[in-house]
């Protein structure tokens, strides 16, 4: 009895304590480029207002970058803080066992936790470390603020009534493709009854806003001809609905009572994809709009324009946020006090991965860059294999291979998208859309071997398996 009576009090003690603690809802958006956020710089009138508001009522970060381009993956960093080499993740691979997790952690210390699609591509053998899974089937494939709403009020109702705080991950799967009003789209309808899989299914919403060709924002690093315009159009069309999502979970949110007491997190989980960002180490690869808000600690309406962070310091900040211990083995690290307005002198540049993608093929790649300049390692360049992703499917690649035909400055664009060099370097500030290589310039030279030294230094604190072969090919051979 006495035995009794003590667990009893422990668990209403724990119980109680954790009550106190803030809520954690992090909401993320699939392949939506920084720039296509009006805040960002976006010149589509109206293209995010939701995304707009919250950027307004906390903080976002003109550099800030995903660790790897790739949806799994990335996920897998914001789950454990370490690069994808230390949590097994190197692509579409479970987290190695005995890796602890972000939502474990939290579960653990008494959260309520929930994850709105993406099932399969978070935590996915950890299944059992969240209280309710919403699949995307279940939310018109991850596409419907409509559907996201209701959840999100079901799910907080539900933390309520459990008297727990909340870890709420609601994952928006637009604007992956396929984009409203594709040919994939039509093509996914046909084939949505045959698919099972948790992840896909429930038919697709309808847009309450359509945009057109010639309302298409088009990128410095793809060419404006005409079906390009068409795919971006599609793209932006679905980039709209995405901050629609987003609205949807924060009224719920509000709604609550719950917004005053709750750390909002937003970002996108890579680039668009598109050639030149998805599946890859550039710029628009990596970087990402990332805000947050936190009320009564991150000041309303701020911009960080100094700290490079990074999404293998997520796990770390939401901890640290809530005064629990850093996960074991992490590699990121905290920027809690970035958010409440402190400088942190360490912030100064990034390091970012590819290894396998989606088809199991290996391109290894590795970036390190700063705010001005930009360095990258392609360990699968051999000037014979080719490039294949995700990202050449729909309209644009096929144009542009179209177009070389008769544009030799699009057909270089297209010869350097599939076989690369084993070396980039680019002067970002000036060149933000990496079209310029500077690798031979011989006005780069000193430069470039510092960037070598810090990749090297980046490797080498990682314990990065493509370390010796980096130090091989170009270090020795410089």
């Amino acid at each position: 009895m006495r035995f009794l009576f003590a667990v009893v009090l422990l668990l209403a003690t724990s119980h109680a304590f954790a009550t106190d603690r803030p809520n954690v809802l992090l909401i993320t958006v699939d392949d939506m480029n920084w720039d296509s956020v009006g805040v960002y710089g976006c010149p589509i009138e109206g293209i995010t207002p939701n995304i707009d508001r919250l950027a307004s009522e906390g903080m976002r970060f003109e550099h800030s970058h995903v660790t790897i381009a790739i949806c799994q993956p990335t996920r897998a960093v914001w789950m454990t803080g370490r690069y994808p080499h230390n949590s097994g993740a190197l692509g579409f691979n479970p987290i190695r066992r005995g890796v602890p997790t972000l939502v474990e952690k939290l579960r653990d210390e008494g959260y309520h936790t929930g994850l709105m699609a993406k099932h399969g591509h978070v935590v996915p053998t950890r299944s059992a470390a969240w209280h309710e899974i919403v699949p995307a089937k279940e939310l018109k494939n991850g596409r419907s603020p409509e559907h996201y709403y209701k959840r999100a009020k079901m799910f907080l109702d539900g933390a309520q009534e459990a008297k727990r705080p909340f870890f709420l991950m609601a994952n928006a799967q637009d604007p992956h493709r396929p984009f409203y009003g594709s040919a994939q789209e039509e093509a996914s309808k046909k084939n949505d009854r045959k698919n099972k899989a948790d992840q896909y299914g429930g038919g697709f919403p309808d847009a309450t806003r359509i945009f057109q060709p010639k309302e298409a924002d088009i990128p410095g690093f793809l060419p404006d001809i005409p079906d390009v315009r068409t795919e971006l159009s599609q793209y932006f069309t679905s980039v709209h609905r995405a901050d629609q999502v987003a609205g949807a979970v924060l009224k719920a949110l509000d709604e609550s009572g719950q917004r005053d007491n709750t750390l909002v997190l937003f970002l996108s989980d890579h680039g668009m994809p598109l050639p030149f960002a998805k599946t890859n180490v550039w710029r628009n690869s990596t970087r990402t709009p990332w805000i947050i808000r936190w009320p009564g600690v991150v000041k309303p309406g701020s911009h960080d324009r100094a700290h490079f962070v990074s999404g293998i310091d997520l796990c770390p900040t939401v901890l640290d946020a809530l005064g629990l211990k850093p996960l074991d083995g992490t590699d990121g690290k905290s920027f809690l006090g970035v958010l409440k307005g402190e400088a942190d002198s360490s912030r100064t540049d990034v390091f970012t991965h590819i290894n396998t993608i989606a088809s199991k093929r290996d391109y290894s790649m590795r970036s390190v860059q700063n705010a001005h300049y930009g360095y990258i390692y392609n360990a699968w360049a051999d000037g014979e294999t080719s490039f294949r992703n995700e990202s050449q499917a729909g309209l644009t690649f096929k144009a542009m291979v179209e177009a070389a035909k008769t544009d030799k400055a699009i057909a270089a664009r297209v010869k350097h998208f599939v076989f690369r060099s084993k070396e980039e370097f680019y002067d970002y500030e000036k060149d933000p859309d990496a079209l310029h290589n500077l690798i031979d310039d011989p006005g780069q030279a000193e430069r470039i071997r510092e960037f070598r030294q810090l990749m090297q230094k980046r490797m080498t604190e990682s314990r990065d398996p493509k370390l010796e072969q980096f130090q091989k090919e170009i270090l020795t051979a410089s």
